[in-house]
């Protein structure tokens, strides 16, 4: 995945919660993506906006209470009934690189956003993080690959698609990158 498209995707993972059905991060144009994703919700059952103390009950009927940040904003607009809904993202992606397109390294990106002054209560909150590794041994009879970690490190993958071993060599690079996000939002009570 790309820089820009982590941070469409925190902010794309916020909209998307919007909608009933949540669906995972796009996959990247070229490598693997393994993508999951889960939701859970509850609902008010109490407020004190003096303490901000909100009272949840799960789907199990047990209750649990939070204090909301300061950074919450709109707290005042969460009234008992209202549903609050959490969900978790992660993908782990690839992108094979040729020798040299790159050096062994770590980068980090860290995004979110919260609702604007005046909407309901929502917030999302990700961060990616890319591993460059040096490709160092090939065994195309197991078949595995032998990764060089930019600290020193070594670790043997098995392939699950030996197919996708075609054009890769000894000394290419792959770029591996795991991708989190988690996004809340908070929808009226459900009309009766």
């Amino acid at each position: 995945m790309k820089r820009f498209e982590f941070s469409m995707m925190i902010f794309g993972l916020a909209a998307m919660l919007s909608t009933p059905a949540v669906v995972g991060a796009q996959q990247p144009a070229a490598g693997e993506a393994v993508i999951s994703s889960t939701s859970v919700s509850a609902t008010v059952t109490k407020i004190d906006y003096t303490t901000r103390e909100v009272t949840l009950r799960t789907q199990d009927g047990k209750e649990h209470t939070i204090v909301a940040d300061s950074a919450v904003r709109n707290l005042a607009q969460v009234k008992p009934g209202d549903v609050v809904t959490a969900t978790y993202a992660e993908a782990l992606a690839y992108e094979v690189l040729k020798k040299g397109a790159k050096a062994p390294g770590v980068e980090q990106v860290v995004g979110g956003g919260r609702a604007e002054p005046g909407a309901r209560p929502a917030g999302a909150i990700g961060q990616q993080t890319t591993v460059t590794v040096t490709i160092t041994a090939i065994d195309r009879s197991v078949p595995s690959v032998t990764f060089l970690g930019p600290r020193g490190n070594s670790r043997t993958v098995k392939v699950r698609h030996p197919e996708k071993l075609e054009g890769v060599n000894v000394g290419d690079m792959v770029d591996i990158t795991y991708t989190e996000a988690l996004a809340i939002k908070v929808d009226p009570a459900p009309k009766k």
